[in-house]
Formats: C-alpha cells, structure tokens, sequence
C-alpha cells in the first residue's frame, strides 16, 4: 500500500517536498515512480528510481526542477519539487513496481497510491 502526503497550495516559484509511504513487503526491493495527472490531461511521468537508490531517471518535463530521493529505513520515497509553475498544479501520484527497469507506463507497475494534490497559483 502506497500513501501519499505533502501536497498543499502554494506560490509559483516555491518549493513542496511531497512523501511517498509503503506498508507490506521489504520495500527497498521496489523501484517507484512519481506520476502526475492534471484535469482533461493525460497522467504524466516524472521520475522512477531504483530500489537501491542509486539509478534515478527524470521525465522531460520536470528535468532540473524535480528530485527523486528515498529513505529505505522509513520506507518512504520523496518528491522535492523547486521553482513550481501554475503549469505544475496536478494530482501527484507514486507507485511502485518489482522489476527495477525503467518503465513510464502507470499500467505497467504493481501498487499506486491514491495521490496528493498539488496547486500552484501565480
């Protein structure tokens, strides 16, 4: 089980860490990715990192901007976001999959969380 938290709103060009808990399995054995859906819009990819921590793989949109990072200890994996647009306001969704190849596909994972909602306003 996936449980998102952090998202809130806040002003173009400011900062949000949101935080991605797992229950259930030894999850340093999972990869997780951040998605994220903005209403009428397709669900986006932004990142996927690997259950060691050491291969991180950034989406376009969100490349420089965005950080993945994870603490296996707590069984949480993070999202730092930097300089947010009103273009970044989306659900903002984690998930997690076994295999640790990079996948961009939400389908294509094993458990996803419900989501956090990020607003940016200008």
């Amino acid at each position: 089980q996936l449980v998102e938290s952090g998202g809130q709103l806040v002003q173009a060009g400011g900062s949000l860490r949101l935080s991605c808990a797992a229950s259930g399995g030894t999850f340093s054995r999972y990869a997780a990715a951040w998605f994220r859906q903005a209403p009428g819009k397709e669900r986006e990819f932004l990142g996927h990192i690997t259950g060691n921590g050491y291969a991180i793989n950034y989406g376009r949109p969100v490349q420089g901007r965005f950080t993945i990072s994870r603490d296996n200890s707590k069984n949480t994996v993070y999202l730092q976001m930097n300089s947010l647009k009103p273009e970044d306001t989306a659900l903002y969704s984690c998930a997690a999959r076994f295999s640790q190849v990079v996948v961009t596909s939400w389908s294509e994972y094993d458990s996803w969380g419900q989501g956090t909602q990020v607003t940016v306003s200008s």
